[in-house]
Parts: C-alpha cells; sequence; structure tokens
C-alpha cells in the first residue's frame, strides 16, 4: 500500500506490473490509423500499436456489448450464460459473484483493482433501489474501486455510481426508473420533439435528458444526471486520479470508454474537430484521452511498468438510433476498414477489433497475425503474474501477447445476438439461421442465411466467396469442430446435419 514500503525494500512492482484494459465502445477495425484509417487520426492510439503489438486477428468475443463484456472479465463465452444478452439499464448483475474474474484473481496476488466507465454487466438483484447502496455490482466481483455508469449513456438511469452510490444524489429528489411505461407528467422524446436537441431514429423515444431522449423512463435525480459532454473528461479524470492514488503499489486499471457508443456527445474543444460528425468527433475525443492517461503514467513514473492492453467491445454501427450525421458525412471512411458486416454482425466486421498490446522497453514493436480473443486475457494475465487460476474458455497466449510467440488460437467460436459462428485457422462457418440479412435500421449485415457459409479468410478477407458448395471436405471438418465445442448448449443441432 501507499507508504508501506521502507527504502531498502524491493518495491513490489518490480515484479508486479501494472496493468491496463483501455476497452472502446462500438470502434472499429477501420476507425484507427494503425489499422489502416486514413481519414480519421487517431495518433495515440496509433503510438501504441506501432510501439507494441498490433493484432490483425484479435477478437472481441461478441458484436455487442455486454456479451462481449462479460467474456472479458470471465473468461468465460458468454453464449454458456443465457443472461448475457444486451442488457437494459435496470437489469440485474449477470456475473455470479462466486465466479472467478480478472480483477479478483489479480486482487488475490496482491493487486489494488478499479474500474472507470462503462458497466453495462447488470447491478443488484432486481428492483434495485437507485437511492441507497446499490449491490451485487462491480465491487462484489472484485474490484476495490468503481466509477461507472450504469449501463450505456443512451439508456436510463444517466447517472455516475461510485462503489455502489449515485454521486451527487439529493435524497429529496429520489430516482425512478421504469423500462415499461412513463411516469406521469414525464416528457418523453416521442411526445415533446421541441426539447430536443438531438433528434431519434428508432428505440430512443422515451425520458429526456440534456435535450437527448433515451432508452426508458426516470423520473427525479436532477442533481446527480450527468451532462454528457463531459463524460470522457470525467471518466478521464477519475482514471488519472486512480492512477496517481494507487502508483506505489501494483494496480489493475479498467478504463472503459464510452465512444464511440450513441449518444455521441463530444466536448466542445472537440467538435468539428473529425469533419466526420459527432462520431468522428468522438473517436477523435477518446483518441486524446488515452493520450492523456499515457501522459499520466509517464508523469507517475510508472509507464515502463505497465501492461496496457487495448481493444474494442464490438464492431461498428454508424445510425444506432440517433440522427447525428454518422451517414451523411462519413465521406471516404470506412469503419469496417476491409471487412464485412459491423455491430450485431455474425460477418468478421462485428468481432474483429483493434487489439493492441503495449508495454514499453517490454514488448517490441511487431504486426502479429496470431488469433487471439478477448477471453484469453483471463489465463495471459494469470501467467503473467503466476497465479494458478483457470477459466473455463480462456487460453493463455502470453507469449502471444507480449509478441514471443505467433501461434495464436486454433479455434473460435464467435457471437452475435445468440448466434454463434467458428474461426478455424483461416476458415470461418457461419451456419444457417433464420431472419432478415440485414439489420435495415442500422444498414448492417447481419450474416443470417439459409445456407452453411465457408469463407477462407486469408484469400477473402471481405467475406465475398462462399465455398460451402465447393469445400465439402472443409465444411463437415467445421461443423464437427462447431458441434463438438458448442456442445449441447447449440440449441439448432438438426440444421447442422448436413445432406
Amino acid at each position: 500500500m501507499v507508504g508501506c514500503s521502507q527504502p531498502n525494500e524491493p518495491k513490489e512492482e518490480a515484479t508486479k506490473p501494472n496493468i491496463i484494459i483501455i476497452y472502446a465502445d462500438d470502434l472499429g477495425y477501420g476507425d484507427v490509423g494503425a489499422y489502416g484509417s486514413t481519414e480519421l487520426k487517431t495518433p495515440n492510439i496509433d503510438k501504441l500499436a506501432n510501439g507494441g503489438v498490433r493484432f490483425t486477428n484479435g477478437y472481441a468475443s461478441s458484436a455487442t456489448c455486454s456479451p462481449s463484456r462479460y467474456a472479458l472479465l470471465t473468461g468465460v463465452y458468454p453464449w454458456r450464460n443465457d443472461r448475457a444478452k444486451i442488457l437494459p439499464g435496470t437489469a440485474p448483475l449477470i456475473i455470479d459473484t462466486a465466479r472467478m474474474t480478472i480483477p479478483k484473481m489479480l486482487r488475490a496476488e496482491g493487486y489494488h483493482t478499479g474500474i472507470v466507465g462503462k458497466w453495462h454487466l447488470g447491478l443488484g438483484s432486481g428492483n434495485v433501489n437507485w437511492n441507497e447502496h446499490i449491490a451485487p455490482g462491480p465491487n462484489e466481483v472484485g474490484f476495490d474501486y468503481a466509477y461507472i455508469m450504469a449501463a450505456t449513456q443512451d439508456r436510463v438511469p444517466t447517472v455516475y455510481i461510485e462503489d455502489g452510490f449515485v454521486t451527487g444524489l439529493d435524497p429529496d429528489d429520489p430516482i425512478e426508473i421504469n423500462y415499461r411505461e412513463n411516469f406521469d407528467g414525464e416528457p418523453t422524446g416521442k411526445e415533446n420533439p421541441e426539447m430536443l436537441k438531438m433528434k431519434w431514429h428508432h428505440g430512443h423515444n422515451n425520458s429526456i435528458v440534456n435535450g437527448i431522449p433515451r432508452i426508458g423512463f426516470m423520473k427525479g435525480g436532477e442533481s446527480a444526471k450527468w451532462v454528457d459532454e463531459n463524460m470522457a473528461d470525467t471518466f478521464l479524470v477519475r482514471a488519472q486520479k486512480y492512477i496517481i492514488e494507487h502508483k506505489d503499489e501494483p494496480f489493475f486499471l479498467y478504463y472503459a470508454l464510452q465512444q464511440p457508443h450513441v449518444p455521441r456527445t463530444p466536448h466542445e474543444r472537440f467538435v468539428g474537430s473529425s469533419g466526420m460528425g459527432p462520431r468522428g468527433d468522438v473517436i477523435v475525443e477518446a483518441d486524446w484521452c488515452i493520450g492523456e492517461l499515457i501522459k499520466t503514467l509517464e508523469e507517475q513514473g510508472v509507464l515502463e511498468n505497465t501492461l496496457i492492453v487495448l481493444s474494442s467491445d464490438n464492431g461498428p454501427v454508424l445510425n444506432d438510433g440517433y440522427y447525428d450525421d454518422a451517414v451523411e458525412k462519413l465521406g471516404n471512411h470506412t469503419p469496417s476498414g476491409l471487412l464485412r458486416g459491423g455491430k450485431y454482425s455474425l460477418f468478421e466486421a462485428g468481432t474483429r477489433v483493434p487489439f493492441i498490446a503495449y508495454w514499453k522497453d517490454k514488448i517490441q514493436p511487431a504486426t502479429s497475425d496470431a488469433i487471439i480473443s478477448q477471453i484469453d486475457i483471463f489465463a495471459s494475465l494469470a501467467k503473467l503474474v503466476n497465479s494458478t487460476e483457470k477459466s473455463q474458455d480462456s487460453q493463455n497466449l502470453l507469449d502471444v501477447l507480449m509478441g514471443k510467440s505467433q501461434q495464436g488460437r486454433e479455434e473460435l467460436i464467435l457471437e452475435a445476438t445468440t448466434r454463434t459462428a467458428l474461426r478455424k485457422g483461416d476458415w470461418i462457418l457461419i451456419p444457417p439461421y433464420k431472419g432478415p440479412a440485414k439489420n435495415k435500421m442500422v444498414n448492417i449485415e447481419l450474416g443470417n442465411s439459409n445456407e452453411y457459409q465457408l469463407y477462407h479468410l486469408s484469400e477473402d478477407i471481405g467475406q465475398q466467396n462462399n465455398l460451402a458448395d465447393t469445400n465439402r471436405e472443409k465444411l463437415e471438418e467445421m461443423v464437427d469442430t462447431f458441434k463438438r465445442i458448442r456442445g449441447d448448449q447449440y440449441n439448432n443441432t438438426k440444421a447442422l446435419e448436413l445432406k
């Protein structure tokens, strides 16, 4: 702890590196300069990518937020947990408090653990009273310190929560939340468009906070409501403060950015900075925040003893519920890069995301084609700190993360809104799924088809040439592997009986 070391005692951080996971929200493979973006500038992320290992086959577990966050912290495929889906703001905690997590594992090895930013893994056990201590939550699954928003920026309650308590709450103005019906007399985006500074496109027409219509209904808590345009600064300051306060002991910081998730509300310093409207501007803002965080590590003298892993919870989406010029001002920028699909999709752009490992002077600059998943961070960090803890689906890829090996995963199940696919070697299998081929609201191909889809990614990264009919042997091999991994969890086995 701070102040406990004697002058002649070796500092604990000499053998236990600090660990920071920087987790962006809806950042696409093509949104980063180091991954091919020429229109959108991300110099600070690029600095990490160019100074560390830049993975070209780095994956989130899922094409949506809550499942990916569950997998990241637990090392368990989200399809093993029926509750690991996109959650409303009132959802109970979906991580069993008895389950081992990254922060629990690291805390047992002498780390102080903290989360700052987006949580979206549920809070409480149901029927949360937002005016009292809220538990279980991050503190009950391993985090010593937690400064979070409950769910997402577009969902109520629109308040910050610090170690289980809503910050700035006036007890005489209690918070009430309802996801089914509005409170009497409360304005909504649907009924009161004259109150809006951001127009809703779909699904975001309930309670209005800060001129922005949200998902869900909220009453009260006026003094506790956040100002959207200040959110990036608010989280950055808390993350910097956490580093400063714990620099003299090994720490783990999960810095979960809200950008570029909707509603995109850049601070006035960044408005117009990208030329692409609010979506581009908040990516520029997020990149700046990352740069400021790195400066803090440098100023506190701990950068050389800090492993940083940067990634995103899923792929990109443009119009995700608000009119904010994301489509109109896109220009020549392609958020998915050369990949097909995006958020919500079983195609590659849904789950293949920027994935960077940086450790100054310990990781040599390299580009790695090894397949690695965020699920594997659990086992890799356990190896790093000599923990014996294991997790069901996490593989120890520490040497891959450190750039010492190119031998990544051979097999990986990918998930998108409960549908799953298989990546094996250079191949990917998407089983038949019912449903629309495209989500027309967000204009993203979902990967649904009545037929098997089989793609050879090293030759067809854009997934344009379905080889299921012409390479029957490979198809059968992939189907067998998929069924072996999914086992009884797969509820559509009949669809996998090859004709």
